[in-house]
This record gives C-alpha cells, structure tokens and sequence, in this order.
C-alpha cells in the first residue's frame, strides 16, 4: 500500500500491486488493473519509489520472521 495525493490534495492509500501503468501527461495518472483512473500529484518516478520502498520494507519483513522462525 503506498499513499498518494490526488488533484484535490485528499491523501488516499492505494495497493501498490494493482497499479498496471503510470503516465506524466503532465500530470501523473496512475491506472489501475481495475481500469480506475487515478489523477496524483506525484510524479511517476516518486510513485515508483514509494513502490519499491513498500516491496523492500515487506520482503525484509519476510527475511526477518523467516530468520527467527
């Protein structure tokens, strides 16, 4: 899950692994594997930033529950 500003500066959380593309047109859509349009302030690469920052922060959770299992 990754949060993101929309157009309106309403903060919205959105799961990361539905995100199918990410335009700048110049703003940034983000489109959904649901078809949903979404209409952000950030731009693509921070979007794919946040991203990975969320998959990193999960896989090492992973790493470390496996470690002390």
């Amino acid at each position: 899950m990754i949060n993101v500003t929309k157009m309106n500066n309403m903060n919205i959380t959105i799961n990361s692994d539905l995100i199918e593309t990410i335009e700048e047109t110049p703003d940034t859509v983000i489109t959904l594997t649901t078809g949903k349009k979404l209409l952000v302030k950030e731009s693509r690469q921070e979007i794919v930033n946040l991203v990975k920052l969320y998959k990193k922060e999960l896989f090492s959770r992973y790493i470390n529950d496996k470690e002390y299992s």
